[in-house]
């Protein structure tokens, strides 16, 4: 009796603790990377209450609707402009190429920058970055908009997952410093995929 009892408490011990892993892990490989490290504090942006709370970032539910795929037309001699953020720090970026596609039988283009310091570290030589804001904006989604990373393509063709898109670290924490999103990647639709915004408990 006394063994069914020990297997009984066992069982639910694990149960509730799969319960709490599940919260945690997500339901794609992107989320379950992103839950794991908001989780690790020498790698979340969140402060260190939130921290002791998390138990996983809120998603859109995985739409395949939101995995288009872009034309990509390359936009040579552009001239480097330092983009705006959140703080006095202006990051120098050139705009690297325009995205155009269909989305719920609209056509849209956004605007892809490319870092020149961040270009010149080890892994980041082909990083693109794709910031873009919303219809979903502060309402379910972080106000200031999200970002996307990309690589350059090897052809004109690229895919966009905004199922990937993830929010500023200043969403989380108010000591970082974000770039803000050009007007010009500005969606005029809502973009129900990706993060939503950040509930403080």
């Amino acid at each position: 009796m006394k063994l069914i009892i020990t297997l009984f408490v066992l069982s639910i011990s694990l149960i509730s603790c799969n319960e709490g892993k599940k919260s945690l892990q997500g339901e794609t490989p992107f989320q379950r990377e992103l839950n794991a490290e908001y989780k690790d504090a020498t790698t979340s942006p969140l402060t260190g209450e939130d921290i002791k709370d998390f138990e996983g970032l809120d998603f859109f539910k995985y739409d395949s609707t939101y995995v288009v795929e872009a034309l990509f037309t390359k936009t040579p001699n552009e001239k480097s402009f330092k983009m705006k953020t959140t703080t006095d720090r202006r990051p120098e970026y050139v705009k690297y190429g325009v995205l155009e596609f269909f989305l719920k039988d609209e056509i849209f283009h956004l605007n892809v920058y490319q870092n020149q310091d961040l270009m010149k570290e080890d892994g980041y030589k082909d990083y693109l970055f794709l910031p873009f804001s919303d219809e979903t904006n502060g309402i379910e989604s972080y106000g200031g908009g999200r970002y996307l990373d990309l690589r350059i393509p090897k052809t004109d063709k690229i895919i966009i997952d905004f199922n990937s898109a993830y929010n500023p670290y200043c969403a989380y924490n108010h000591k970082y410093s974000c770039p803000i999103v050009p007007r010009e990647n500005y969606l005029k639709t809502r973009i129900e995929a990706g993060v939503k915004a950040f509930k403080k408990h």
